[in-house]
């Protein structure tokens, strides 16, 4: 039995345990996203990682308690031919967060450090440039007030494979498998390379990378929405349930007949 099998075993997590527990986080990111909102925080969220180290999973969880207009996902495509000629972390910097807002980047400007670097898609001198001006880009940006948050979701070899294996099979989970995601099957170690020369030049005292053991997917969401919830501090200024008042008379109009609207059949 492998390492990374027994590791998933030990953790193994129940759905009853897993429901109560993210629950209970949930309230709590309601209550924090009140304080941001409240004090004019500022807040960047960046998830990178492994392919399938269950990124995606982490953010839809966060999200989903969240009030949608205050905190805005940036997943964005490959650069334009007009983008590719701008400043590098240009395109990145228009989707910064205003006074109480969340700016959630599933992946983000390391791309370069990563796919990039690993693809051929960038120079080398466009890398060490990138490895150069990081980490002061990063400090502006805590400087400025903003809270910066860096999540690298870490898988085992054998559990990502056992996920592409996955996506490979399994009808609702087939478009998850990109090109890219079969390509970084073959190049595991460019990709830890990569990866530790990232960290070696960006995990800098003002915006450190935190590591989120991923082998076991619920475990990691909770590990990493907890984390983000004790990373800024808040009090619960959740407005109190209200009482709603009687609704008041309607008057005396006259709906159609309802058989005069077309309805969805009803199959279940």
């Amino acid at each position: 039995m492998s390492e990374a099998k027994k590791k998933s075993e030990v953790k193994k997590m129940s759905n009853a345990e897993y429901e109560k527990a993210l629950a209970d986080i949930y309230v709590k990111l309601v209550k924090w996203q009140y304080w941001i909102k409240e004090k004019g925080l500022r807040v960047i969220i960046i998830f990178e990682g492994r392919d399938a180290a269950g990124k995606g999973g982490t953010i839809k969880r966060l999200l989903e308690p969240l009030n949608p207009r205050g905190c805005n996902v940036v997943a964005l495509p490959a650069p334009s031919d007009r983008e590719k000629t701008q400043w590098y972390f240009q395109r990145y910097v228009q989707h910064f967060p205003a006074a109480g807002e969340i700016a959630v980047f599933d992946r983000s400007w390391y791309n370069r450090a990563g796919v990039e670097r690993v693809m051929d898609f960038c120079t080398d001198s466009e890398y060490r440039e990138f490895m150069r001006t990081c980490p002061e880009f990063e400090r502006m940006i805590v400087r400025s007030g903003i809270v910066l948050l860096k999540y690298w979701f870490s898988v085992s070899d054998e559990e990502q494979e056992r996920r592409f294996q996955r996506r490979a099979t399994h009808a609702t989970k087939h478009w998850k498998l990109s090109p890219m995601d079969l390509e970084s099957r073959n190049r595991w170690v460019e990709y830890s390379k990569a990866k530790d020369e990232m960290f070696f030049y960006t995990d800098i005292p003002e915006a450190p990378w935190s590591v989120v053991d991923a082998d076991v997917k619920k475990r990691a969401r909770l590990n990493c929405l907890t984390h983000i919830l004790d990373s800024i501090p808040y009090k619960d200024i959740m407005p109190a349930p209200v009482a709603l008042p009687p609704r008041k008379q309607q008057g005396d109009y006259k709906r159609p007949a309802i058989d005069s609207q077309t309805f969805v059949p009803e199959k279940f």
